[in-house]
């Protein structure tokens, strides 16, 4: 630590590389904290966790027994162990007691992206609702045609308003609560949606789970998925940064030493047109066959080959895009991790160490600070994997039973956990005791008389 402080200073250590540096040491000490507890109000397994995504202060949590409830997690209700430990009981929860509340497990709990004004809840009971947090009313009702496994809404939109909703039906349905009726809806899956996250580099883009073992891409701006993703599909190692990608294509680059370079390659260009006098476009996705004078659409989510391809043989129950957007964790079922590239759409081959996880439920990833670890619910544990090698990087064991979901603080560099034994546990970097804790020091009166 002093060793860094002393590069920084001097100026051998960048302040990013320094503040990284400092974060992944704390992220490494990571345990159950010693510092601060929360008292869980719910009579029911947790099933989801999420911390405001403006303050990083208030914590929302939702549970089988139908409740939801708020925390302050910066700011403790009362103390412990003579002020050592910091207790946080819930700012208030909402159960089946609310004249409006849900009457069945509620399955998922969202901020509102741009403030904590509103808050959306999803239940079993086919319904997804929407907060208001200073009055713990609802102000407004989506009735779904099934039990709401998953909800989501963008961090990044500012177009829109929308809640995608994964559901028991085969239908992605986007609520919009500006209007407060539904969008449109997504189809495509051949079984219910059981996780549902929107990219995190782009507002339009929606990733979508199912229990078919299929993870599709959309855009809401269009009709149709426009990518299916394949297990089968797959490209070793990882894609170069962004600066270095450009200045390799740069540095490729050929220019025509000669006029006539220019000229013959000018004259290959109309060489590559169709038949019909149409140039042929390019597509990042892939391209369809041409049969005759026909172009069929260049869209994979159209074509039979590609519509029924899977990424999981099993149940897709967890999704997690990185925080650049380049990359998607997903969890299955078959107790798989896979970690795909979001551009090529393939396969990155990451071998994530074996790991037993629940198949019949959705459970929540969460990752760290640049996405380096994947924190991932694992039975009556979570594991934290390395990102881009697979290898078990951290364990933590306190749930009493199976732990349903997780939320990593990269604020506070903390994990929150939720589990079937109704417990929400801390894990934090441990804290140092001061020494005014310990009595006074033997030479306090040197200075005295």
């Amino acid at each position: 630590m002093w060793r860094q402080i002393g590069d920084r200073e001097a100026g051998k250590l960048r302040p990013n590389s320094f503040l990284n540096r400092i974060k992944s040491t704390r992220i490494q000490t990571l345990q159950l904290s010693n510092h601060k507890d929360i008292i869980s109000p719910h009579r029911g397994s947790v099933n989801t966790l999420q911390l405001d995504l403006t303050e990083g202060r208030y914590l929302l949590s939702g549970a089988s027994d139908a409740s939801a409830a708020v925390f302050d997690v910066q700011r403790g209700t009362d103390y412990g162990r003579g002020g050592a430990i910091t207790r946080h009981k819930c700012l208030f929860a909402v159960d089946k007691q609310h004249e409006h509340g849900h009457k069945y497990a509620v399955s998922s709990a969202v901020w509102y992206p741009v403030d904590t004004g509103l808050f959306v809840t999803g239940s079993y009971d086919h319904h997804i609702n929407v907060w208001d947090t200073n009055t713990t009313q609802v102000v407004m009702d989506f009735k779904m045609p099934g039990k709401v496994y998953r909800t989501a809404m963008s961090p990044l939109a500012t177009s829109h308003m929308l809640i995608a909703a994964g559901t028991e039906d085969v239908q992605v349905r986007l609520c919009d609560i500006a209007s407060g009726a539904f969008a449109h809806t997504l189809s495509g899956h051949r079984d219910g949606v059981m996780t549902v996250e929107w990219s995190t580099s782009s507002e339009w883009v929606l990733l979508t789970g199912g229990c078919d073992g299929a993870i599709r891409f959309w855009d809401i701006r269009r009709a149709g998925c426009f990518r299916v993703l394949d297990q089968s599909q797959s490209q070793l190692g990882r894609r170069p940064p962004i600066l270095e990608r450009s200045a390799t294509i740069k540095g490729s680059t050929v220019k025509p030493s000669s006029p006539s370079q220019s000229t013959s390659a000018k004259a290959r260009a109309p060489q590559r047109k169709l038949s019909n006098g149409s140039g042929a476009k390019h597509s990042l996705i892939g391209k369809s066959p041409v049969k005759g004078s026909m172009k069929q659409r260049l869209h994979p989510g159209m074509l039979s080959s590609q519509d029924r391809a899977t990424a999981h043989y099993g149940a897709v129950t967890g999704l997690k895009v990185t925080e650049d957007g380049m990359y998607l964790l997903s969890a299955g079922s078959d107790s798989r991790l896979r970690l795909w590239d979001v551009e090529s759409g393939c396969n990155t081959l990451v071998n994530f160490e074996t790991v037993r996880m629940q198949t019949s439920r959705p459970i929540q990833l969460a990752t760290s600070q640049n996405s380096e670890l994947v924190f991932v619910p694992c039975m009556t544990a979570v594991k934290a994997f390395d990102m881009w090698s697979g290898k078990t990087s951290l364990k933590f064991r306190g749930h009493y039973e199976h732990v349903n979901c997780c939320w990593f603080s990269s604020q506070d560099q903390e994990l929150y956990t939720g589990g079937n034994d109704r417990q929400i546990l801390v894990w934090s970097p441990p804290r140092l005791v001061s020494n005014e804790d310990e009595g006074p020091s033997k030479d306090e009166d040197n200075w005295s008389d």
